[in-house]
């Protein structure tokens, strides 16, 4: 059955909210499609991406992940067929002085130039959700929730906010 916008839309947001993850079939899928590409992204320290969106049956599936490179990812182009709604992608292995544990402006903008919302996975464990129409990236789970890397040190980025603003990350970029 194919989910309507409408119906991610308000599941996403109740997610925002604080309701369980797993409450959202969509969610649940990103979470298993990024641990996945997560265990690829740090065994080789690269960003690996794709898409998401709906087959001609209705059904929910993700593009094969592309490798990219340590802090960029390019994804193939989709098939025609399937109907695109959001990207996703890795943050590589953990890196110190790297500040990978929240979505770029690059990501969000990125989103926003071809129209979709975005997912992201962060070496710590974090799964964001890039809502491109606001331009506002919000943590549907925190440090942990997906697959992470052995080497990560959690802390080092200091506080993370469960969501950011566009300007909120540029002004994080322009401090670090």
């Amino acid at each position: 059955m194919r989910l309507s916008a409408l119906a991610i839309a308000a599941g996403l947001a109740v997610l925002a909210h604080g309701a369980a993850a797993q409450d959202n079939a969509e969610v649940q899928f990103m979470k298993q499609i990024l641990n996945q590409v997560n265990a690829l992204s740090f065994k080789n320290n690269r960003e690996y991406c794709g898409y998401v969106g709906f087959d001609a049956d209705g059904n929910l599936v993700a593009t094969p992940a592309k490798k990219g490179r340590q802090d960029s990812c390019l994804a193939n182009e989709p098939p025609e067929n399937l109907d695109i709604f959001a990207s996703y992608h890795t943050h590589g292995a953990f890196t110190p002085d790297a500040f990978s544990e929240w979505p770029s402006s690059a990501d969000m903008e990125g989103d926003e130039e071809e129209g979709i919302d975005g997912y992201v996975a962060t070496p710590g464990g974090r799964m964001w959700y890039i809502d491109s129409q606001d331009m506002i990236a919000s943590q549907l789970c925190s440090i942990g929730c997906l697959l992470q890397d052995p080497a990560f040190e959690a802390g080092l980025d200091g506080e993370i906010s469960q969501s950011y603003s566009i300007d909120d990350i540029r002004q994080k970029e322009a401090d670090s």
